[in-house]
């Protein structure tokens, strides 16, 4: 298993971006990281419930990928235990990649020459270094550099001017109401306000209308429009800046052989 704390090098990095946006190690070369989690859209991509591989649909909706790894689990349900972990389970499943296993990637990969020194810069010490751990690896290390400052987090740091008055007031029926009891990870609400449509099953289209819901269904607190306002000013203030290695696209290695569609038949999963 990819650890989480395994080092973050520039090499590693820059592989894992290739492989994020790269749509060529799932089964019909259509699908990428990027597909579900697109720089335009603040790291989602706007859908109610994302659509995988073959117009699968996933079960829910897709989460900004910006900060993910800053959680301690990943994932709606929360059963993964890392960013790593995710990448693997997300090779292994027929909805995201449809790959059949782990070799059928590798087969892919091995089909783009210019990834093998890559892969060896990256892992330097590994004699036999194109593993999807370290596939998990690279992509966890770029995903880790995808962190997006706010002025909340200026806030915190003593800048008392980094949010507006509203914004302020809308942070302290945040904590009094008890929205703060929840919101330490479950769900992340760094980007929140960019970031619609909201819950898991993607039902809500509006930020205000979700902030309501959440006072009347987990708290018993019906929200009157200033108070709704107030939090909604809060939550903006958790926008931060795109990275910047995420807002462009990089130049994929070029394949010398065109992806066959054979090397990955349906799984029996």
């Amino acid at each position: 298993m990819a650890m989480p704390g395994a080092p973050i090098t520039p090499e590693r990095v820059g592989l894992g971006r290739l492989l994020f946006f790269d749509p060529r190690l799932t089964i019909d070369a259509d699908v990428s990281c990027a597909t579900c989690h697109q720089p335009a859209r603040h790291g989602t991509d706007g859908l109610s419930k994302s659509i995988g591989v073959r117009q699968r649909p996933h079960p829910r909706n897709a989460p900004t990928i910006f900060n993910a790894g800053l959680n301690f689990i990943i994932h709606w349900r929360g059963d993964r235990d890392s960013l790593e972990d995710q990448v693997i389970k997300a090779f292994a499943s027929p909805i995201t990649s449809g790959q059949p296993d782990e070799k059928a990637i590798i087969d892919r990969l091995k089909q783009i020459p210019n990834y093998a020194p890559l892969f060896k810069a990256a892992f330097p010490d590994d004699p036999h270094p194109m593993t999807g751990e370290n596939i998990a690896t690279a992509i966890g290390a770029y995903e880790r550099t995808l962190v997006t400052p706010s002025p909340f987090d200026r806030y915190l740091s003593g800048d008392v001017n980094a949010l507006s008055p509203k914004a302020r007031g809308g942070l302290d029926t945040f904590i009094n109401t008890g929205c703060a009891a929840c919101h330490i990870r479950v769900a992340s609400l760094r980007n929140v306000a960019v970031t619609a449509p909201y819950f898991h099953d993607g039902s809500v289209a509006t930020l205000p209308e979700a902030v309501r819901v959440m006072a009347r269904v987990q708290l018993g607190v019906t929200l009157g429009d200033a108070e709704t306002s107030g939090l909604v000013a809060f939550l903006e203030s958790l926008t931060g800046e795109l990275p910047a290695n995420f807002a462009t696209i990089p130049t994929l290695p070029a394949v010398s052989v065109p992806p066959s569609r054979e090397s990955g038949k349906e799984s029996a999963r």
